[in-house]
């Protein structure tokens, strides 16, 4: 039987999601934990690899596992069994043939960034203080509808096979001294949330055009692209399939 698990779990102590033989990752704590309360080797398959630092309040991860066993009481025993920072919301019985990354078909993230020093939010969300242009962001994050190839986003000297992603929902909003941008897509490439975000606050701030953050997608080039956030304020928010 195969058995997608959501869970949510907040990054600052971890070395992203992906297993890592020298740092402690969320794949292994999950992995561990599972086998452990199943009393059998289980490797989980995560929908994506968020980066280290990064947080997710929404992730889905599959597992094969033949033998029955009661849902409830294992999601509870998960959530006694693992550190404070990870949580299991549900466990799901799937198809055998489904897959938790290849299936997704729209993730959503958000990079959270607070205006106001506030040492609450230190590991939570990047402070940052100087005055942008919100709505001049919000028509820069528009024009990222009009590309396809965001490669000038993305982490250098990555094995992928396209860059092509597709874009459902890009913008900005204000909460007094909260600032949320929230990005929809079908597929992300490494470091591109980051690279956006970082490539839109130089035209919140005046250093780039709306011109030239477009010329900048269409050159494909890294190096004129903004710098990278931290990766402390984004969050993996909502992954969507077509049968859950």
């Amino acid at each position: 039987m195969r058995y997608f698990i959501k869970l949510a779990y907040n990054g600052s102590l971890y070395h992203g999601w992906q297993y890592q033989p020298n740092a402690l990752s969320i794949q292994e704590t999950m992995n561990k934990a599972i086998s452990t309360l199943l009393n059998s080797e289980i490797s989980i398959m995560g929908a994506g690899r968020t980066d280290t630092g990064v947080h997710a309040k929404t992730m889905y991860a599959h597992f094969d596992f033949d033998t029955f066993f009661d849902i409830p009481s294992l999601v509870h025993k998960l959530n006694s069994f693992l550190p404070k920072d990870i949580a299991v919301h549900d466990i799901i019985t799937v198809a055998n043939e489904a897959h938790a990354r290849f299936d997704a078909s729209k993730r959503t993230y958000e990079y959270h960034i607070n205006t106001f020093k506030d040492p609450f939010l230190q590991e939570q969300s990047w402070y940052f203080h100087q005055k942008l242009d919100i709505e001049l962001m919000n028509e820069a994050a528009m024009l990222l509808f009009n590309h396809h190839d965001f490669q000038c986003f993305s982490k250098v000297n990555t094995d992928v096979n396209t860059f092509d992603c597709t874009i459902f929902e890009a913008g900005w909003k204000q909460n007094n001294n909260k600032l949320i941008f929230t990005i929809s897509a079908n597929r992300f490439l490494r470091n591109m949330v980051r690279s956006i975000v970082g490539t839109l606050l130089n035209v919140g701030l005046h250093k780039i055009t709306l011109d030239d953050f477009n010329t900048i997608i269409v050159y494909k080039n890294r190096d004129k692209a903004g710098f990278s956030v931290p990766a402390h304020g984004l969050y993996l928010t909502e992954i969507e399939y077509d049968y859950l």
